[in-house]
């Protein structure tokens, strides 16, 4: 049902904290107009937990006005299943093409409780479903078992797999054939992954170089792999800046370099300084001396 490239794109705010939404316009055209495939709004990247309801539902109808045809996806993440079931339904009303669901934001269900909860707020929507699976961050690990249970509801239809171990991509398409949409949801691990067979990568750095993103995914696809790896090696030590406890402030900065957007975020959050914020503008400064020519994939 989906695949391509799908940003989680960056939340922007004025200097009052109040969302910019004028710029996040500007920001996710830059998205549309290198070619990705959707748009994923209100993630982790997209400081969705940070926002009210309402104002998730501001971004994603911000998203929408600019995504066209493509699929704009609502990140689901709170910490009560009432709550992420509420604002899944909101979501619907508001349009949104499907959801990306965290299975629980605080308290570490377990497998009854996980398929549990995502189970609800798919009923709540009646809209297709991406599950999150990243046991690194939510330390809910969405078992090959737990899949088996969600797979007898055709609203899960695709799966985030960030669960750090490459080896889950071939063992769910072994267990499951083509019934999910596996993408791939961590940077340094893509070419990994699309080389396995992933149809999809939820990217963050795309959010400062979509054509890059882009046209690895389009080589990838082309079986063009090493062009492909010549440009992931260029991109990798910006794409390690994703793994990272800072992954907001360290991309944000990144985007803020490269496209002039800001960089502010949300508290408790704060900018990047000293050491950590010299590291990023090192790492960007050499990226965009030595960013390569990109062909045309097919």
């Amino acid at each position: 049902m989906w695949q391509g490239v799908y940003p989680a794109v960056t939340a922007k705010f004025n200097e009052d904290d109040t969302l910019d939404h004028k710029e996040m316009e500007r920001c996710f055209a830059l998205q549309i107009d290198a070619g990705v495939d959707g748009i994923i709004v209100n993630g982790s990247l997209g400081e969705g937990p940070m926002l009210s309801h309402d104002e998730r539902l501001a971004v994603l109808k911000t998203a929408k006005s600019v995504a066209g045809k493509r699929p704009v996806l609502m990140t689901i993440a709170d910490a009560a299943t009432r709550d992420c079931a509420s604002l899944a339904k909101r979501a619907a009303q508001a349009g949104a093409d499907g959801l990306m669901v965290v299975p629980s934001l605080v308290y570490h269900t377990n497998p009854k409780e996980t398929v549990a909860t995502l189970s609800a707020v798919a009923e709540a929507a009646d809209l297709p479903v991406m599950i999150y699976s990243n046991r690194i961050a939510y330390r809910v690990d969405i078992t090959i078992d737990i899949m088996a249970e969600l797979a007898k509801d055709t609203r899960f239809v695709a799966v985030k797999e960030s669960s750090d171990d490459i080896r889950r991509t071939v063992e769910l398409q072994n267990a499951f054939g083509d019934r999910f949409d596996i993408f791939t949801g961590v940077d340094n691990l893509a070419f990994e992954a699309l080389a396995l067979g992933a149809v999809g990568w939820v990217a963050g750095l795309v959010v400062a170089f979509p054509e890059e993103t882009v046209a690895i995914y389009r080589l990838m696809k082309a079986k063009r792999y090493d062009e492909a790896l010549e440009i992931y090696r260029w991109f990798r030590p910006l794409l390690d800046l994703d793994v990272s406890t800072y992954l907001v402030q360290n991309l944000k900065l990144v985007e803020a370099m490269v496209t002039g957007t800001t960089e502010r975020v949300r508290a408790p959050r704060l900018p990047l300084d000293g050491e950590q914020r010299a590291k990023v503008e090192r790492i960007v400064r050499e990226g965009l001396a030595t960013r390569p020519t990109l062909a045309k994939a097919a």
